[in-house]
Parts: C-alpha cells; structure tokens; sequence
C-alpha cells in the first residue's frame, strides 16, 4: 500500500531533491579532492597544484606563471597576488579551468582545498540511502540559549581537536522523555547540530547533522529529524567534519533522515 501523500511528506520529498542537487553538485562536497595545510609545505609547492602558495598573515599569497594557467577574479594571474579565504567553492577566485581551488582558514591555520567537478568521485556517485518518511520524528523543540557562548574542544575528521562554538541547547521530547542537544546558531539565524545516537556506525553513518530552522521569539521550533543528514566528510575525505560534542549521542537508534553514501 502507498503512503498517503500528506504536506509533510511532499515538503520533505522537495527537501531530499535540493540535497541530491546540492551534494552532486559540480562544486559540491564530491569534487573535492584535496585539502592542503601550507604549513605543512614550507617551500609554498603543493604537489599536484599549480602556483606557488604561502600563509602571510590575514592572507594567504599565491606566485603564478604563464605556464600555470591560473586566474583570479576572471583575469589570467601574473605575479603574486593576496587572496583572503573564499567562502564557498562557486564564489573561489582562483581557479585553473573548471578547476575552482579555495583558500581556506581554520584556526589561523591556511589551507587550499582544490575542487574538481569532473573528480571519479563525483562521477561514480549513486545517490544517498534514506531512511522513511515518519511523522512521529517531526517533534515541537524549544531552544535554550546559552548566557553567553560557548567553545568545547572536539575532535575532526581529520584527526585534530578543534573548538566548536555553542549557542544553546535544543530540546524536544520523545516517546515522553526530553532529549536535548547543544547546537550553534547560524548566522541567518537557523540551529546546526552536530549529533550521533545509539545506531551510528552501524545503521546509519557514524555521526550526522541536523539543521532545524531558525527559533521564534519565543524559542519554538520545529525538529524535524528526517532531515537529519550525512556530513560532508561522508562524501570525500578531505573535509574537517567535527566530531559530536559531550552530550550530544541519543540514546535511542535514529532510524530517520540520510543514512549512508549509497555504495553503487
């Protein structure tokens, strides 16, 4: 028998198509294929990527040729020119053909991170497996701010511990017990969560995300926990995911939202 085709379950569907566009992007989480550390090359060579790249403060300066084939902002690159970090892999300056190579910050620590969309990949992806639509994991959350900000030291993907910034606690009851999670506040406003529960690594992936909307006044919101999804570190190695923070593994098994890069 079909599921009934209810506002809740379209609204969710449209979700899931956004985020298959959006992971299979030509710039996106797929076609990264590298993140490089200039502390970790000295010299300012990065095997593999053209130029010359060295940290220089609140920048980072990249030395072209001819031969590199390089532009910035559109214009062939000559010489050395300053570049800050680039926000997202469409806005990078500097790109090599349909090659988009970002400069990146952490920690005041400098990296670039090299996109390409025609990366194997990106080309042998086979889509995401899902779990299915239930309404009994839509719960009413109330957000908690915190009285000031908060950092907890946790580990990445990478294998390095790094502060996660926290505004406040999300939470919302199930099965009648409340559950929370800490969560920091976008800067439009909406919750990221960075969560496990008591299937990761075996049912589902090994941690995920969740990204509920932007509170009310009042502090309401709505969890919807089918579009808990996977992170980017799920799709190419090269990302910096951060781990759970303390407190933030459900007890229960998360049977809702994605559950692992389908393997083709």
């Amino acid at each position: 028998m079909s599921t009934p085709q209810t506002p809740a379950l379209q609204d969710w569907q449209d979700w899931r198509e956004r985020r298959l566009a959006a992971v299979s992007a030509p710039y996106g989480p797929l076609a990264l294929t590298g993140t490089h550390w200039l502390a970790d090359h000295p010299d300012g060579r990065i095997a593999g990527l053209p130029g010359i790249w060295t940290a220089d403060g609140d920048g980072v300066v990249l030395r072209a040729g001819d031969g590199d084939r390089l532009t910035v902002d559109g214009r062939p690159a000559a010489g050395a020119v300053r570049i800050g970090p680039d926000t997202a892999p469409d806005a990078t300056r500097v790109r090599q053909g349909a090659r988009h190579l970002l400069v990146l910050r952490r920690e005041d620590q400098w990296a670039v991170r090299d996109f390409d969309p025609g990366a194997a990949n990106r080309r042998d992806f086979a889509g995401i497996d899902v779990y299915d639509h239930d309404e009994r994991w839509i719960r009413p959350g109330l957000f908690r701010p915190y009285g000031e900000r908060r950092s907890v030291e946790v580990p990445h993907a990478d294998g390095a511990r790094r502060g996660l910034g926290l505004a406040g606690e999300l939470a919302f009851t199930l099965d009648g017990d409340e559950h929370t999670l800490q969560v920091a506040v976008e800067a439009d406003g909406s919750l990221w969560a960075v969560l496990a529960d008591a299937g990761s690594g075996t049912d589902s992936y090994r941690f995920r995300f969740l990204r509920p909307p932007a509170p009310a006044a009042d502090g309401t919101v709505s969890v919807d926990l089918n579009r808990t999804q996977l992170p980017p570190c799920a799709f190419a190695d090269h990302f910096l995911c951060p781990f759970p923070p303390p407190g933030n593994t459900l007890p229960f098994a998360l049977r809702a939202g994605e559950r692992n890069r389908r393997r083709s």
